[in-house]
């Protein structure tokens, strides 16, 4: 959902400084926290909070924040909203993504694009969130049918890595909040392509 359907880079940077002034801790550069938000070799607890662990007020810090503003400061990445359109007519939809439920379904909403997916499986609904591969299990025994069947469609590492957990193919993006030096797919229109030569 971050990163590659919508950009929320904006209000993810300023709830976790949200967070961090209830911490009374100064505020991170946004451009840091973008750039470090699917980096899989940090502890994010201890990088972004200097905590050893999230907590429960940690989330509602950072809801209370993002759900303050969620629909002002984020955009559909240019072309989604078209192929989502399109890919609804021949394919089955659904999303796997680290942000929490509440704040999922309403960033969704706001966008008007959950109409689109069959089932959202988010952070506090498994034990462990991507790069684990439990999110994308619950939706293969969703939908039924072989792994070859299965793509996910992400622009970081986590995405990857629960793709290759599961056992089922991956594509990369390079719009959404990591710059990647490897063979990512550039734009909305070569995304379209690759998915509909599959």
């Amino acid at each position: 959902m971050d990163g590659t359907l919508i950009d929320s880079s904006n209000v993810i940077a300023n709830s976790i400084n949200y967070v961090r002034e209830q911490l009374t801790l100064p505020p991170m550069e946004r451009k840091q926290i973008v750039s470090c938000i699917n980096n899989v070799n940090i502890h994010a607890p201890s990088f972004f909070y200097e905590v050893p662990e999230f907590t429960k007020e940690h989330q509602l810090w950072f809801s209370e924040y993002y759900e303050r503003y969620h629909h002002i400061d984020t955009i559909l990445y240019e072309g989604i909203e078209d192929l989502l359109e399109k890919l609804k007519k021949t394919h089955k939809l659904s999303i796997a993504t680290n942000a929490y439920k509440t704040s999922a379904k309403q960033m969704l909403e706001a966008k008007n694009i959950s109409r689109h997916f069959d089932i959202v499986m988010c952070a506090d609904e498994v034990e462990k969130p991507k790069p684990d591969k439990e999110m994308i299990e619950v939706i293969i025994d969703y939908y039924g049918g072989d792994r070859d069947e299965f793509v996910v469609i992400g622009d970081g590492e986590r995405d990857i890595m629960a793709a290759k957990n599961a056992g089922v193919d991956s594509i990369l993006v390079n719009w959404g909040f990591s710059d990647h030096k490897s063979e990512a797919i550039r734009d909305v229109d070569g995304l379209e392509s690759l998915i509909f030569s599959i």
